[in-house]
């Protein structure tokens, strides 16, 4: 069942996004402007993106949480990852445009006017998305959100995209003016390297990849934990959106009960969906000792 509460937080915490990124927009683009800064205005421009993936995660995002329906029996769940991965596509991108233009500002050198105004635009950006970030990371706590931790990083590259903006007017402003698109070029490297990692990661959810053999290993001791279990034939674990989908063959005594054996598929399916990752699981009880699933594996070898 949908929790509306967690529905209610990742809305307020991509509307902080929204709101946050906004604010930065407004006051390093106006600073940028008046004082001709390139690095505040490409700051501010890195924020309209930013603005953008907010607006995305903010709409399409919270559709994760709608309940199943007929045309999306299993849920909503694999939205969140694409919206995630839309936010790593827009982050690399953007830090491959800061790292060109960082190169450009090593070829050509146009300083903005040195005017304390432009720190002050800098710090109002860098203690803005700092209090964005912690937000989002707090209301993440709670809900595992793949789309908000990608927001919560891609705050955390704003802070580092502005202090080398503020590097670079110091830079101006002590009369070095090629800190500011070293320092830039540096950063943009850093965006670009978090936002193919948000992507693979949501890639790896989006195309039901396979966990690492950890899990599978927790999800086997699981199974065999139950008394009644004899054996485990046949798993397999899969990526259904953030969370992991379970198919597995469960051999039992033959002679069991019905209702028995009803009971005890009951019973492993709750002990899956208690494990850490696990949604769904589907659990197939076999009569222990025949091996005719050994038969059926030998007779499709080539």
């Amino acid at each position: 069942m949908v929790d509306h509460n967690e529905r209610a937080g990742f809305a307020r915490a991509a509307w902080v996004n929204v709101l946050g990124n906004a604010a930065k927009i407004v006051v390093e683009g106006a600073a940028g402007l008046v004082f001709g800064s390139v690095a505040l205005l490409a700051d501010a421009a890195h924020s309209v993106a930013d603005l953008v993936s907010s607006v995305v995660v903010l709409v399409w995002g919270k559709s994760a949480y709608d309940e199943p329906d007929d045309t999306h029996p299993h849920g909503h769940d694999r939205i969140e990852p694409l919206t995630a991965l839309f936010v790593g596509a827009v982050l690399a991108v953007l830090g491959l445009s800061l790292l060109y233009e960082s190169v450009q500002g090593l070829l050509v050198l146009d300083p903005p006017e040195a005017n304390p105004l432009l720190l002050a635009a800098l710090a109002f950006a860098m203690v803005d998305m700092y209090l964005v970030y912690r937000y989002t990371e707090y209301v993440n706590a709670d809900l595992g959100s793949t789309a908000l931790e990608a927001l919560a990083v891609d705050c955390l590259n704003d802070i580092y995209t502005t202090i080398a903006a503020a590097v670079g007017i110091v830079g101006v402003l002590l009369g070095h003016p090629l800190l500011d698109p070293i320092a830039g070029g540096l950063v943009s490297l850093l965006v670009v390297s978090q936002g193919v990692e948000i992507g693979r990661e949501n890639l790896d959810y989006l195309v039901g990849a396979a966990p690492d053999s950890k899990k599978r290993t927790e999800i086997t001791e699981t199974l065999r934990a139950h008394p009644a279990v004899e054996g485990v034939h046949d798993l397999t674990v899969f990526y259904d959106g953030t969370v992991l989908e379970v198919e597995v063959h469960v051999e039992v005594d033959g002679d069991m009960p019905f209702r028995r054996a009803h009971d005890v598929e009951s019973e492993l399916v709750d002990d899956l969906q208690a494990t850490e990752d696990v949604g769904d699981a589907h659990v197939h009880l076999d009569p222990s000792g025949i091996g005719e699933w050994k038969a059926i594996s030998e007779d499709r070898r080539p």
